[in-house]
């Protein structure tokens, strides 16, 4: 089990006291009546862990609340400064590393737009993650959790149907980043699949807060998911499920793609929509692009929800799940769009006494950095996973003290 450091790690194996802090975390301010009735323990119970909480500065009460009988009540809310993490992503495009509060607020943020080799992204992140925390007081860096990184754990494979040159990636191949992060900066590393990864982040930070059950895209130079269910989320027997972008699917309609049978992945992905941009004479800003030729962003929305809507439907009835959440990097309007787009497309399919699920649209800012930050305080604060042993990829989350 990743544990924190400083006077958080009193809290881990307190199963209680994770369930009122999460509880805490969805809800927002509450007085300890209110959490009492939220968890379903007694008032004196919860009046305790309260107070433990505020102790290790986990929780901070912000004043009385008023206009009821009786004696106004103390609202109590998360500590944002009471834990930090520091999440990193590794892409095929980028490297980014981000420092969070415990309401997921960003206090630090970094980026490289490109993928060096191995040894040279750790050097890099060992120089990043130091700069950060010496931006830090001593009682803040008391406070971090841990590092989490989200990365594909195959950065060598499907470089074809994303038009990526291979020996830029073959370095990767085998390549154990979490020993040699954790060697390089003193701090305990905990690796996750980006999709798993940015789908917990939105469990933690985003429209997962409010729902316990859904299929989460991420839309990134790829096309990655993940699964949250009873309010955790599932990693399968390779910590790869959710990953819908592994789906066949039939030959893209645009003139910009090969017209062969391919994955979905090569369809419904950032490097798709930029594949079809640049063939058009549009090149640079994704956003920027998007606004010169909405004409070219609609053919790309158009064939995307057509090889989307069946897989994700599909998906949504396999796991009975009512909402499919959407983030990653496209721009927040082309992300409504296409959310828009692909609801429409799933309720003219939906089979006969079965609802076609919601489509919400989650985080589009850092949402795979900030995934890989919340793993640490997931991890350490959640409800959940009480039991995690984490060994390896191919078994479960790599955690390295």
């Amino acid at each position: 089990m990743l544990v924190g450091q400083g006077s958080n790690s009193a809290l881990v194996g307190d199963f209680n006291a994770r369930v009122v802090l999460a509880a805490l975390r969805r809800s927002g301010p509450a007085s300890k009546a209110d959490l009492a009735r939220l968890v379903g323990l007694t008032g004196n119970a919860t009046g305790m862990i309260a107070r433990k909480l505020e102790g290790e500065g986990l929780v901070r009460a912000i004043g009385k609340r008023r206009g009821e009988r009786g004696q106004p009540a103390t609202m109590l809310e998360v500590n944002p400064e009471g834990a930090l993490s520091i999440g990193i992503r590794i892409d095929r495009t980028l490297i980014e590393a981000v420092l969070v509060d415990l309401q997921g607020g960003l206090l630090d943020r970094a980026a490289t737009r490109m993928l060096p080799e191995p040894r040279d992204a750790v050097s890099w992140l060992a120089g990043t993650v130091a700069a950060m925390l010496a931006r830090l007081s001593q009682a803040m860096r008391q406070r971090l959790t841990g590092i989490g990184v989200a990365m594909p754990y195959n950065l060598e494979s499907w470089l074809a149907e994303l038009d990526l040159p291979a020996d830029r990636f073959l370095r990767w191949d085998g390549f154990d980043i979490a020993p040699a992060l954790a060697a390089a900066t003193g701090l305990k590393v905990v690796v996750e699949n980006d999709g798993s990864a940015a789908a917990v982040g939105e469990l933690v930070y985003g429209a997962g807060r409010a729902i316990n059950d859904f299929l989460y895209l991420f839309i990134g130079p790829a096309l990655g998911g993940g699964v949250v269910l009873g309010g955790d989320y599932l990693r399968g027997a390779r910590g790869n499920a959710g990953d819908i972008g592994m789906v066949p699917v039939g030959p893209s309609g645009l003139a910009s793609a090969s017209g062969r049978p391919t994955i979905l992945l090569a369809r419904a992905s950032v490097i798709a929509l930029v594949r079809h941009l640049r063939h058009g004479g549009v090149d640079g800003d994704l956003a920027d692009a998007i606004a010169r030729r909405p004409d070219l962003f609609a053919e790309w929305v158009e064939d995307a929800v057509a090889a989307l809507a069946w897989p994700v439907l599909t998906g949504a009835h396999l796991l009975d799940v009512p909402d499919i959440i959407l983030g990653g990097d496209l721009p927040a309007p082309a992300l409504e769009e296409l959310a828009t787009r692909l609801a429409l497309a799933m309720q003219g399919s939906v089979a006969e006494s079965r609802a076609a699920p919601r489509v919400l649209t989650g985080r589009t800012d850092a949402a795979a950095a900030l995934g890989a930050a919340s793993l640490p305080l997931h991890l350490n604060f959640s409800p959940v996973r009480e039991g995690l042993t984490a060994q390896t990829q191919d078994s479960e989350m790599e955690v390295v003290p």
